[in-house]
């Protein structure tokens, strides 16, 4: 027999032998223990039988009917609870056999005039039997409840997989320093200026009469002459003319001599430059590698399995659950690497209805004595195919975000774009970037920016690896004079710290809930104009209250002032709205009055407000 059959039969027999106990001349534990265990729902059948033969066998037979009675009211409620709603609590199983046993108790002389209870004892008993089948029905729960929690799947071999994502980190490690370690920029060298002078030796002075003269072994003066016109060539592009005149002294086809000299030369530069580039594109894939190894590495240690040590909270949500009329079928509970609680729960309907999910989250929250909220793009309701839900931790703030944008006068598109991104683990990534120029051509650039930068994000990446692969994407794609301008700020959710980097971008802002407002400026370059890029970092704390806004330099280039950032942050300050759509929108209308009304470049403005939930 199975473990579980065991504990039914188990459950049947103390079931029996509590019909043993009498209090005040009352079988309180008859109706108790009964409504604790018929609630499971696992062997019905078998406590009603144990319940019936211990009746049977222990109590007087004017007082089986009784009890008899409450136990057929106690079934019939549950069941007919479980029909109408799906579902039914344990307080619903608790009144039940608590009211029906008084009811029976106090009508009880119809059955047996001599032994009729009083009416103090009738009460107690209701009031024991309501208080045991609460208690009783947790303790049932978790007696029913398999002692070993099911695995999560391949859990026996975590350890193993685990040390194969971190080979493989190693790996892709030890190939980016193989790759840096050949990046060596090439140029050219005194032993190219040999090979071009054999070149145009090779192809003029073979097939010329005077050859061997000019090239006489006592005579060094030719050789001279060339190694001053190819130097001549690395230094100005073209030679002197004073070394013009003298070569024309010296050989009978200066002209020649020079055409090839500065074609080999070309040649030369060209194979440079293209082993140069051939060298920053093993630079971007070593960037990748070390990307690579990060994300393996990250994943290698992602989270900390607690099942075995939150048995007792596993137990609850499934109890919890169960009365809200969702099986539980597997409930997993890690710790995160930033310290938060998350939970992995295959989930399904009792009865094949729709539940909502509200219910389920009320139930996890409890269970976890946490507020708890499932992944944005979880289903609304619990059905009867069983589905995987994760829930994670709740941060302590909630962000709202506006936005404002005023395209430059003729142009028919914006050049800037922007996205919010909140991420399961609670941070919200704000992004803005502004294309080179303006119109069509701008937008393309910026929007490529924003998505590989959402893509990066999404997949792990941390934001310095991220702007560097973007960085290696963009300058490999990107055409001459089409750059962007990148400016990120990384709010976390659980504790208000934000991280600011920019890359080309214009002034941030920060108004604090006192009015106070702080400015974050930048000085390097835009992505896409080297490989070579300076990434700017801050960090500061927001708390409840805080604006954060975020500008592209239209805004602040044409406000006509001996101070723009200074001018901006009156203007912010000034403003007096919690609505951070509104906020935006007001700093654009303010703008505006310094720009005659003329909208002379692209102009968005981010606002996000900060606030405790």
């Amino acid at each position: 027999m199975k473990r579980t059959g065991w504990k039914q039969l188990a459950l049947s027999i103390a079931g029996a032998l509590f019909c043993r106990i009498s209090i005040m001349g009352c079988y309180p534990f008859v109706p108790a223990f009964f409504a604790a265990v018929y609630l499971q729902e696992q062997g019905r059948m078998l406590i009603s039988a144990g319940m019936l033969a211990g009746m049977t066998a222990f109590l007087p037979i004017t007082v089986i009917a009784k009890y008899a009675m409450s136990l057929l009211l106690i079934g019939i409620t549950v069941r007919l609870c479980e029909w109408v709603d799906k579902r039914c609590y344990t307080i619903v199983a608790a009144v039940a056999a608590a009211g029906g046993t008084l009811a029976l108790s106090v009508f009880g002389g119809i059955f047996d005039f001599k032994n009729q209870v009083t009416m103090a004892a009738a009460v107690c008993e209701g009031v024991f039997i309501f208080g045991f089948v609460i208690l009783a029905a947790r303790g049932v729960h978790l007696f029913l409840e398999d002692a070993e929690l099911k695995e999560y799947p391949g859990n026996a071999r975590e350890g193993y997989q685990e040390q194969r994502l971190l080979n493989y980190a190693k790996s892709f490690e030890g190939l980016s320093k193989t790759f840096l370690s050949m990046s060596k920029r090439c140029e050219i060298q005194p032993e190219d200026a040999g090979r071009i002078q054999q070149e145009i030796t090779g192809r003029i002075c073979s097939g010329c009469d005077t050859c061997a003269v000019c090239w006489a072994p006592s005579d060094h003066t030719m050789y001279g002459l060339l190694g001053r016109l190819v130097g001549s060539l690395m230094q100005n592009g073209e030679a002197d003319e004073s070394l013009r005149i003298e070569l024309a002294k010296h050989c009978r086809y200066p002209d020649h001599i020079e055409r090839e000299a500065a074609a080999a030369f070309e040649q030369t530069r060209v194979n440079k430059a293209w082993y140069n580039r051939l060298l920053e594109n093993r630079e971007v894939i070593a960037q990748q590698l070390d990307a690579m190894a990060f994300i393996m590495e990250d994943c290698a240690s992602e989270a900390k399995l607690l099942d075995a040590e939150e048995k007792r909270r596993i137990s609850e949500i499934r109890y919890r659950a169960k009365e809200c009329g969702i099986i539980a079928e597997e409930v997993h509970l890690y710790r995160k690497n930033d310290g938060h609680i998350q939970a992995a729960l295959q989930v399904r309907s009792k009865w094949g209805n729709c539940v909502a999910m509200k219910e389920l989250t009320k139930v996890v929250a409890l269970a976890l004595e946490l507020p708890m909220k499932p992944h944005k793009d979880t289903r609304t309701f619990v059905g009867k195919e069983t589905s995987e839900i994760i829930y994670e931790e709740e941060p302590a703030y909630h962000a709202v975000q506006g936005v404002a944008r005023l395209v430059k006068d003729g142009a028919a598109v914006s050049g800037d774009n922007f996205s919010f991104l909140e991420k399961e683990d609670g941070e919200l990534v704000l992004s803005l970037s502004d294309g080179m120029g303006f119109g069509v051509s701008a937008c393309k650039e910026s929007e490529l920016v924003i998505d590989l930068l959402e893509r990066f994000v999404e997949a792990g990446f941390t934001k310095d690896t991220a702007i560097k692969m973007l960085n290696s994407a963009m300058v490999i794609h990107g055409e001459d004079d089409q750059y962007s301008t990148v400016d990120i700020s990384a709010v976390n959710l659980y504790t208000g710290e934000t991280s600011f980097y920019k890359i080309g971008a214009s002034a941030t802002f920060i108004r604090h809930k006192s009015g106070n407002v702080e400015c974050l400026l930048s000085t390097s370059l835009p992505v896409g104009v080297s490989f070579e890029i300076e990434i700017e970092h801050a960090k500061k704390q927001l708390s409840d209250g805080d604006f954060l806004v975020m500008i592209t330099d239209g805004v602040i280039e044409y406000l006509h002032t001996d101070s723009p950032e200074e001018t901006l942050e009156e203007i912010i300050s000034g403003i007096k709205t919690n609505h951070p759509g509104l906020m935006a929108k007001k700093i654009l209308d303010q703008v505006m009055t310094y720009t005659g009304g003329e909208v002379k470049d692209d102009m968005t403005v981010l606002a996000a407000a900060i606030w405790e939930n």
